[in-house]
């Protein structure tokens, strides 16, 4: 693990320095501080959005990041390297550097570009697919590898304007910087996380698809997508005059629209579909009833963090934090094994264990903040019953829980404030209540499949 770690982290800073150098040598110094400044403004809302939607689920920062270095530093080098590579080669072939460029534009870079990015994702897929559950995965590892890629592609372009302006003289506001920076920073930063996401939700299909076929066949659908409407809009130009502004407001916007609207209802279905596994934990003694309604809302799950970090400091905030991925996690390998049984996720008992007994080792400092958390953002409905000195908070405002199923991993009651379930270890497996072709994921207190 370390020695994979490593190479990572030495093929991202070679490709870094690589890439610094050559964006630096094209632009000028001035010319690429300059194009750096501006390009990174719309980094931070990018990264929100795509964080936002994998929020329910989160993925670890080093991976976001990884994803995010590889798109600015490896796939913008090979990107480089090719293109110039391709476009000297077609020149040298046809004797016409005009129709060389035309032709790399709308040929080469997108092929070049995408398929660069998508080895991002590749690797993502391959190596932690695990935590590759869905097409919210897909759109957040697609969005930060492009977000990152069309970073420095900015550079590039914003320090090269930088340039022609110095030596044109051009004034502030008519000057091919200010063009720029309206086309790729204000109208169009957008552009790349848009094609690249066709290919994300291409993985995210096939993490969720059976079958050798399909989980082949159904990237490399997305990266052909992605590929063809790259190819498209930059040949947005050649289509006459208005040809870009047709392009934008006929393809990109409604494209943009269309899976604005995809991100908003696929992350609404996982906050259900945690909900509603979560649930069954809860009754079968795992998690306290109070904690379910906290896990599937973003604001208690931040004030929960708040909570534990203000009483135990940033080691509990921390826990809290693992708690609450764990916890999504859990519920979206029960789903996917649920809905598609024992073949879509065939180390489902061995990873049911692991994520079990990782909320056991951090319930005591989690439980009681996303408790409260729950309590002060109204997501529980008061009891009317009567608080004495003693008796703790949670139980008045949480519900009463459901006796846990009879089994050998439960035993007494699970309601918060009662007597806890005597398990031998708490991530003991439970043994089916029926056949095991029928029940692929059973649960602890013989709950099986619902």
């Amino acid at each position: 693990m370390f020695r994979a770690r490593a190479c990572v982290v030495a093929v991202l800073s070679v490709s870094g320095l690589a890439i610094l150098e050559l964006v630096r040598e094209q632009t000028g110094t001035a010319g690429f501080f300059v194009g750096l400044g501006l390009a990174v403004l719309p980094v931070p809302p990018l990264m929100a959005a795509f964080r936002w939607l994998g929020r329910a689920a989160p993925r670890p920062w080093a991976q976001l990041l990884f994803c995010f270095g590889w798109g600015a530093c490896t796939a913008a080098l090979i990107a480089i390297l090719a293109n110039n590579f391709a476009t000297e080669w077609i020149t040298a072939a046809t004797a016409d550097a005009s129709a060389a460029d035309r032709l790399g534009s709308v040929a080469v870079a997108p092929v070049v570009e995408e398929s660069a990015k998508a080895a991002a994702l590749l690797l993502v897929f391959a190596f932690r697919r695990r935590q590759f559950t869905g097409p919210a995965d897909g759109f957040v590892v697609a969005g930060f590898t492009a977000t990152g890629f069309a970073c420095t592609e900015n550079v590039l372009y914003l320090g090269n304007a930088f340039g022609e302006d110095v030596e044109s003289g051009a004034a502030a506001l008519d000057s091919v910087t200010a063009a720029t920076f309206f086309v790729r920073i204000v109208v169009s930063p957008f552009a790349h996380p848009l094609f690249t996401v066709l290919t994300g939700l291409g993985f995210g299909a096939a993490a969720l698809a059976a079958g050798r076929v399909r989980r082949i066949g159904l990237p490399l659908l997305g990266l052909l997508a992605a590929m063809g409407l790259h190819a498209l809009w930059n040949s947005s130009s050649r289509f006459g005059e208005y040809g870009f502004y047709e392009v934008y407001g006929c393809v990109m916007v409604p494209v943009f629209v269309l899976l604005l609207w995809l991100a908003v209802r696929i992350r609404r279905r996982r906050l259900r579909a945690v909900a509603g596994e979560l649930a069954v934990y809860a009754a079968a003694g795992w998690l306290r009833p109070a904690e379910v309604p906290a896990l599937v809302s973003m604001p208690a799950r931040s004030l929960a963090r708040s909570l534990a970090r203000s009483t135990g400091g940033r080691a509990a905030g921390r826990a809290v934090a693992l708690y609450e991925a764990d916890a999504a996690a859990l519920a979206l390998l029960r789903h996917r094994a649920r809905h598609g049984g024992p073949a879509g996720v065939p180390d489902f008992a061995c990873r049911e264990r692991e994520l079990l007994r990782l909320l056991w080792l951090r319930r005591a400092t989690a439980g009681p903040a996303l408790a409260r958390a729950a309590v002060l953002e109204e997501l529980l409905v008061p009891r009317p019953v009567p608080l004495t000195p003693l008796e703790p908070l949670e139980r008045v405002f949480v519900p009463p829980a459901r006796r846990a199923p009879a089994g050998p991993m439960s035993s007494g009651r699970t309601s918060v404030g009662r007597t806890a379930p005597k398990r031998s270890a708490p991530w003991t497996p439970a043994t089916p209540g029926g056949p095991p072709s029928s029940r692929p994921c059973v649960l602890p207190g013989g709950d099986g499949v619902r």
